[in-house]
């Protein structure tokens, strides 16, 4: 039998149902914030509106180091926890918290004087240029607090205290959603900044949620000295972080500079740039709303495959994912078909534009259809970073963005289409090839080996893991 949160014996199912829901109505939190800002934007116009997804898609690359450090976390702790090696754990939660604060600021610094180069290596046009430069300013001065958000999310997660991460992502919704509409629209007798009121709101509500992880941190008592461990401990337990870690970076790098580069290909279409960008967010933010179980399932395979891993019970590990993949299959196809019938609604509440409303219905049509693709490599890819076998990913992904999705884009979008369908046809042949490579990995090939537990099968040692 499975231990739940609490430590109730549970079903498989019953397991995964009772780590998922919170992290569910997590994810209803997140979308419901980038849901208000392109909301809010499009009532500002849709300068703003496409500048905050160039801005938006940029944060995300300035935020990979973060993730990287929160996937191997779940990994380094869930693993540790399975074996029930508590100290380890909680060593691993002070170094991650460490490197989250130690590497968002470093990014900060870096790139607050290299902001005009990202600009144009966007090829922001130049209609919209100040007020992508203001966003991005704000956002870079934000790494240090959202780094910190990421990975203390991902801690909590490691440990099955899901309730935590929901509480933060409350609290950053909640002060989101005033901020815009207060600061952004001048509601309820504030001051209307348009853009910059957005890009306050984002900032003060990320720090402000990140404090409430810290306070959950110290009522916990992972804030007491023995969290962070002497650096001879340390020095024994950066490899697995950097096993793990590095390949998570590199695979954001390239999927994120991907996305990157998919926006600057959009920006060069030949004609209805500026629609195209603007359509492509509010398209992304209704296709968020898919994603929701999505992101869930992916960190409960996380979680689970990690546990099961260091309590050496391999076979249970790989059953969890397939399981946590034929439940998540179930669920989006059921909120496809229901999204599918408000497609035109949806585009029209957050782009009035009618250029905009018509792209982001013509975005979401081709992106909904790769949604079950999308799915599979989202589960598979939560299992990959439960188990530390995280280059899997950065192989698979690596190779169908920049090997299939961007080169299709730019050969349909700009030399056979001459508009964005190309583009967002390129993004469902992609997703299509990348989930049946990755469902072949992970039922052919023994990922398990990059465990800190050895597999009496593997063929090669495991990393080994600190002691204590």
């Amino acid at each position: 039998m499975n231990r739940s949160p609490e430590g109730l014996d549970q079903s498989p199912y019953r397991t995964i149902w009772t780590l998922s829901w919170p992290q569910i109505l997590m994810m209803v939190f997140n979308f419901l914030i980038g849901f208000v800002d392109v909301w809010t934007a499009g009532r500002i116009n849709r300068e703003v509106q496409a500048s905050l997804g160039l801005i938006t898609q940029s944060l995300f690359f300035f935020l990979i180091v973060a993730t990287a450090v929160a996937n191997a976390g779940v990994a380094a702790i869930g693993q540790s926890l399975g074996a029930g090696r508590e100290l380890r754990a909680r060593r691993y939660v002070g170094l991650c918290i460490l490197l989250a604060l130690v590497m968002g600021g470093l990014l900060m610094l870096l790139g607050l004087p290299l902001k005009s180069l990202l600009l144009s290596a966007l090829q922001v046009p130049d209609s919209i240029r100040p007020v992508t430069e203001y966003f991005l300013w704000v956002y870079l001065l934000l790494l240090p607090s959202y780094s910190l958000l990421i990975v203390l999310n991902a801690v909590f997660r490691a440990r099955k205290q899901v309730f935590f991460p929901l509480y933060s992502m409350a609290v950053v919704t909640i002060l989101n959603t005033v901020g815009d509409l207060g600061l952004g629209l001048g509601w309820w007798g504030l001051p209307e900044l348009g853009y910059q009121g957005l890009a306050w709101a984002t900032f003060w509500s990320v720090t402000l949620g990140a404090a409430a992880n810290v306070a959950a941190l110290w009522k916990e008592g992972l804030l007491a000295r023995a969290t962070f461990a002497p650096w001879r401990w340390v020095r024994r337990a950066l490899p697995y972080l950097y096993k793990v870690s590095w390949p998570s970076v590199v695979m954001q790098v390239v999927w994120h500079s991907g996305y990157l580069v998919l926006y600057a290909i959009t920006a060069a279409l030949p004609r209805d740039n500026v629609a195209s960008l603007a359509g492509m967010s509010a398209g992304i933010r209704v296709e968020s709303l898919l994603f929701l179980p999505a992101f869930a399932f992916n960190m409960t395979a996380g979680i689970l495959v990690g546990h099961s891993l260091g309590a050496g019970r391999f076979e249970e590990a790989r059953s969890y994912g397939y399981r946590i993949l034929v439940i998540g299959l179930v669920c989006i196809v059921a909120v496809s078909l229901v999204v599918w019938q408000f497609l035109e609604p949806l585009a029209a509440f957050l782009a009035p534009d009618p250029a905009v409303q018509r792209e982001a219905v013509n975005y979401l049509f081709w992106n909904l259809l790769a949604i079950p693709f999308t799915l599979t490599t989202m589960i598979l890819a939560g299992a990959f970073n439960g188990a530390g076998a995280t280059h899997f990913n950065m192989v698979i992904m690596g190779l169908a963005t920049w090997c299939l999705r961007l080169p299709l884009a730019y050969v349909l979008g700009h030399l056979v289409m001459g508009r964005a369908s190309g583009i967002w046809i390129s993004m469902l042949a992609s997703q299509a090839a990348q989930s049946l490579v990755m469902l072949y990995v992970y039922a052919f090939k023994d990922w398990s080996c990059h465990g800190m537990i050895k597999h009496k099968h593997c063929k090669k040692e495991a990393a080994h893991a600190p002691r204590i």
